[in-house]
C-alpha cells in the first residue's frame, strides 16, 4: 500500500493533478518544509501545493532512493521544474512521509535548500 501511495502521490503532482493530491493527505496533516518554522496544517500545506502547479508548466522527479519503513517511506530525489515565466530549478530533496492505515498521508517532513527555489520566486 505504502508503496502505491509514494508512486501515485509523485505522479500526481507531476501531472498537475491537485484534487488527487488533496485527497491523499489526511485532513489532519501535518507538512514542513525546510524553512518553515512550524508545521503546516492541511490548508497552507495545500496552498504551497497549488501554488507551486501553477508556477511550473512541467514538473519530473528523479528519483533516487526510496526506502519503506512500517508507516512510510524516505525517498531522495531531484526535482526538476520549469516555471511558467521560463525560469528552471534542480531542486535535491530528502523527504519522509508518514501514511496512516486508512492510506491517508499523516506527516511530510522535506528537506532542502530554500535557496534553490530562488528562480521560482521572482517570476
Amino acid at each position: 500500500m505504502t508503496a502505491d501511495v509514494a508512486d501515485r502521490l509523485f505522479s500526481a503532482i507531476e501531472r498537475g493533478e491537485y484534487d488527487t493530491v488533496a485527497a491523499m493527505w489526511a485532513d489532519d496533516v501535518k507538512v514542513w518544509h525546510s524553512g518553515d518554522t512550524a508545521d503546516n496544517d492541511l490548508g497552507p500545506a495545500l496552498k504551497v501545493i497549488r501554488w507551486f502547479m501553477r508556477i511550473t508548466s512541467s514538473r519530473r522527479y528523479e528519483i533516487l532512493d526510496r526506502q519503506f519503513f512500517d508507516g512510510g517511506f524516505v525517498q531522495q530525489h531531484v526535482l526538476h521544474a520549469e516555471a511558467t515565466a521560463g525560469a528552471s530549478i534542480q531542486l535535491r530533496v530528502c523527504i519522509v512521509i508518514k501514511v496512516g492505515a486508512d492510506g491517508r498521508i499523516t506527516r511530510i517532513d522535506e528537506y532542502f535548500d530554500p535557496a534553490d527555489m530562488a528562480p521560482l520566486l521572482t517570476n
